[in-house]
Order: structure tokens, then sequence, then C-alpha cells
């Protein structure tokens, strides 16, 4: 029997990220979001360390971070770029040999021209999948000690745009079209805390990927073209999509510590709540998105790149 259907949270699309929390603390917790300095990842530290938790943001851009989330308190910035898998093994290494609660991955870019990291691959397939995966690795003694772990994969209705392409993943031979590699990032997001879930919820540890929803104010859409960007944003007002950062941060909140997943993870949530599969329309999952097989290639694919945990 598939998890992969709503459980009744009582939540919705206009939940806050204060909402989802509800009265739980984190006190004794730490955390870690990537992206945790910009959008809603912004709101995401600070519900988080607001209830107690010790939460640490990795930044590429170290000052933009200081500027934006540096008087938070329970709040630690440290140097990391996903584009640059040397700066993922020293961020992991710096941690030290106490527990990891939360790993958030929030961090991710989108629509972006083609480029390709040090490895040769896609950027937004690099910056949004590959680094994330080597970072987890590098932390996963630390999230096992933690005895009840959970790992946030930030996807998006995008991955609808597009499966993961096993043979042509960095568009080496297929024309580059921005959105699709976006898509397919976004599937690998997915895909990636399914197999998560299976691997390691025997050591304690489960994996919920999400979609946020559609949120204008965080500067993730800032490489669209004017009138590309203005079919998306009319797109979203028709279906009345369209949330505040601190309604888009809810359901990052709500996998990383509501009770009602507990015993549950590999599951896709949208709206604080599971998301339903479908292979239409703009909400629920896609069917090749929660493929465990697909999820098990990829994983597969992806250590090629960044090697196995010991």
């Amino acid at each position: 029997m598939t998890m992969q259907q709503p459980i009744g949270s009582g939540l919705g699309a206009q939940t806050t990220a204060r909402e989802a929390l509800g009265d739980r603390r984190l006190d004794g917790k730490t955390a870690i979001v990537t992206g945790g300095y910009a959008g809603i990842g912004v709101e995401t530290t600070r519900v988080l360390a607001a209830a107690g938790a010790r939460v640490i943001v990795p930044a590429r851009d170290r000052a933009k971070a200081e500027k934006s989330i540096g008087a938070f308190a329970n709040v630690t910035i440290a140097e990391m770029d996903l584009a640059e898998p040397r700066t993922i093994d020293a961020f992991a290494a710096s941690f030290g040999d106490g527990p990891l609660h939360l790993l958030v991955d929030n961090a991710g870019i989108m629509a972006v021209p083609l480029s390709r990291d040090a490895r040769g691959l896609e950027s937004q397939l690099a910056v949004n999948h590959v680094g994330h995966f080597q970072l987890f690795l590098r932390l996963l003694p630390a999230l096992r000690r933690a005895g009840g772990a959970r790992v946030i994969a930030l996807s998006s209705r995008g991955h609808m745009r597009s499966a993961f392409d096993f043979d042509d993943p960095s568009f080496e031979r297929r024309p580059y079209d921005k959105m699709v590699a976006y898509g397919q990032s976004k599937t690998a997001n997915v895909l990636f805390a399914v197999e998560l879930d299976r691997r390691y919820q025997g050591d304690g540890i489960r994996a919920f990927a999400l979609h946020p929803g559609a949120i204008l104010e965080t500067g993730l859409a800032r490489h669209y073209d004017p009138k590309e960007l203005e079919a998306v944003v009319e797109r979203a007002r028709r279906v009345g999509s369209f949330k505040t950062i601190e309604q888009g941060a809810a359901t990052t909140i709500f996998c990383a510590t509501s009770p009602l997943l507990e015993g549950r993870g590999g599951v896709y949530c949208e709206n604080c709540d599971i998301a339903r599969v479908t292979t239409e329309g703009d909400t629920g999952v896609r069917p090749y998105a929660v493929d465990p097989e697909l999820a098990r290639r990829l994983w597969t694919w992806t250590e090629r790149y960044v090697g196995s945990p010991s």
C-alpha cells in the first residue's frame, strides 16, 4: 500500500510556517538549511530558530547572508557553494561530532542559461540535486547520531515538466531547454527522497520532498525572460496558487516537524499534506517522480559523481 496519499492534516495552502509548527519546541535540535538566507529559506530559518533549534545556514554569499539573517538568535552562518564540491566537503567536515536532526535542502537555481560544473554536469542538475546528494552523504554519520532525523528536499511543481533523462541528463546531445532542465532536477529531488527513505529509515532517518507553492518574492525566477515570467504569473493567477513567503515555507516546516508524519517517509507533499499521484493538472506528483525503481537507478547514477557512503 502506498503512503503517497493525503492524510487529512487539517492544514492547507493558506497555512503559514508558524502555524504549521504549532506549539512544538525544538530545543536541543540541530538543523541545517541550505539557502536559508534568501526567499522562503529565511522564513524556514526564522521559524526553526525561534522554536529553539540551533540552525546552521551554509551560504555561497556570506555578506548577503549576514545582512539577511545575521541578527537571528540561534543561527550560525558558514561558507558553502553547492556548485563547488570541495566546499561541500569542507562544510560537512566542519560540522563536528554532534547529531544532526534536520537537513533542509532548500537552496536551488531555476531557468538559468546553460553552464556546467567542473564535473561536466548541467548546472541546475549539479546544484539542485547532485550537490545536495553529496552534502547528505557527508553528513550521514551526523544524521545517524540524531537517533531520529528528517531530510527535506524542496522540489517543485516544476517536476511535471520532465522525468529524469538517464540517456542525456546534462544536455550534451539534445538541445538545451532551461525549463526542462529545471524540471528534471526537481524530479531528481523527489526520487532522492524516495530512495533515501528506503535505504535509511532503519537508521531513524526519514525523507520528504515537497512543492512549496508559487511565491513571487523569492527572486528564484530572476533568469526568466520578462515575457516568459508574465506567462507564468498569469497561469498561477488563474489557478489561484500564489503564496506569501510565510505560506511558502509552511510545507517545509510541516515536513520537518509534524508528528502526523511519524512512521512515514519517501513521500511528496504540498499544502501541508501528502499529495496524490496524478498524471494531469497542476497539483499532485507525477508517477515517474515517485517510482522506486527509477529512484534506485538515480541513486546509483549520482554515486558515480560523489561516491557512496562508507
